[in-house]
């Protein structure tokens, strides 16, 4: 059914229809939405055979989840940024006892300092914890990856994190076909776990295993990611046979067919990433974009098949592995491996940053021409980058950094400059 509906509400919706046993739920911003609807559905007896778990910590949700999973119950939680931190050694016990658990990951960014808005430096810290990844474009695509996301994690017993970017989805109202219970059970079979908890049948899970065969039981966990590049599109063309539109997969491509330079990015930026191509195109440039879907399993040899022909691609970033750069872009220039290639680091949006058409422009008119630096970062504060580093250079106790931008940069915003008192330079 179409509705005018806020992102977290779709997803809530989406959860529903797919018939969780269990929900695992503690709040965190931005992902509070989704486990409130979800609590109000349970009370209005819209959740039927299914338990609503209201637990103390994130540790907590993963730990219900894993339980719930083990003794074969369809289960759900949601989390983001240092909610995600807190539950992560249940994250990596989930994928590594084979769970299809699906988690939705409402992304933020992680502190310190502390920071309520978007970015994907949480999920990307868990990228080898053995989860999948899906990120979505807009909301549509973020209900339908829900609803994907349960078939793939039940056929290969694995667990999905569905990846949407926080407040910038979760927050806004768009209109949204929110999958109906009818189709998703057309779409969706029930769930016939690979392993299950029976007190008629006991076992143990969660052995430990020594070296003799850690090794294999780790290439098993890769194997099965692999098996994910078949999985993905595959579920994706069974989604569109029954519900009539094509959302999810594992990469997006837009105008890249003649492009001399490709944008690669993930998540809500794709669509200011497509206006900006728009205008260029109109403009007699060929640009393209290629949006990620998924990004654990990295799908290798579509992304190399989609950049082949390209002169340059320039990888968006909206996290960075602090030290030697962007995460994205290493994955791509590990696809391209053999291919004579000009890649660009475009770190963007940190902490919630507006990425805007004028500034992708700038870097643009630069990038095309291959005048820029191979790691560049969006709208820099340079004046105020650089006047904490000389207070570091002159002062052995200068202070802590985070405060020390907020006073510089409150400052400048109230007089014009950062003169100050003398004993402070």
């Amino acid at each position: 059914m179409l509705k005018q509906i806020e992102g977290s509400q779709a997803v809530a919706q989406a959860v529903q229809a797919c018939r969780p046993e269990v929900v695992c739920a503690y709040p965190i911003s931005p992902q509070t939405h989704i486990v409130e609807a979800l609590s109000a559905m349970a009370k209005r007896g819209e959740l039927p055979n299914c338990e609503y778990v209201n637990v103390e910590s994130e540790f907590a949700a993963m730990s219900t989840a894993i339980g719930a999973s083990a003794a074969g119950a369809r289960s759900y939680t949601a989390t983001a940024s240092q909610g995600l931190l807190y539950m992560v050694e249940a994250v990596y016990n989930a994928s590594g006892l084979g769970l299809p658990i699906v988690m939705t990951v409402a992304n933020r960014a992680i502190g310190s300092p502390i920071n309520i808005w978007n970015d994907h430096s949480d999920s990307m810290s868990q990228r080898d914890s053995g989860w999948l990844q899906l990120y979505a474009v807009d909301n549509q695509e973020a209900a339908d990856l829900h609803v994907q996301a349960y078939k793939i994690a039940e056929e290969l017993s694995l667990p999905v994190m569905v990846c949407m970017d926080g407040f910038i989805l979760t927050h806004a109202m768009e209109q949204v076909v929110v999958p109906e219970r009818e189709d998703v059970d057309k779409f969706l079979p029930p769930y016939e776990p690979r392993q299950v908890l029976d007190p008629a049948d006991p076992i143990s899970i969660g052995a430990m295993v020594g070296p003799e065969a850690f090794t294999e039981v780790r290439y098993l966990a890769h194997h099965k990611q692999l098996e994910a590049l078949d999985i993905i599109p595959r579920v994706q063309k069974e989604f569109e046979e029954v519900f009539g539109r094509a959302s999810g997969g594992l990469l997006h491509e837009y105008k890249t067919d003649d492009a001399e330079t490709i944008i690669v990015c993930l998540g809500s930026v794709t669509g200011t990433v497509r206006d900006v191509v728009d205008a260029r195109r109109a403009a007699g440039e060929k640009i393209g974009v290629l949006s990620l879907v998924s990004f654990r399993p990295f799908p290798t040899d579509a992304v190399r098949a989609a950049l082949s022909n390209c002169t340059r691609f320039i990888v968006l970033e909206k996290a960075f592995s602090v030290g030697i750069g962007g995460i994205v872009s290493s994955h791509c220039r590990a696809a391209m491996r053999g291919k004579t290639f000009i890649c660009h680091e475009l770190i963007a949006g940190l902490g919630g940053r507006d990425i805007t058409k004028a500034s992708l422009n700038a870097y643009l008119d630069r990038a095309v021409v291959d005048d820029v630096e191979d790691t560049t970062f969006l709208d820099l504060d340079t004046e105020l980058v650089n006047r904490e580093l000389r207070r570091e250079e002159s002062q052995r106790r200068s202070g802590a950094i985070p405060e020390n931008m907020l006073r510089d940069f409150s400052h400048r915003a109230m007089t014009g400059s950062f003169e100050e008192e003398k004993s402070n330079d």
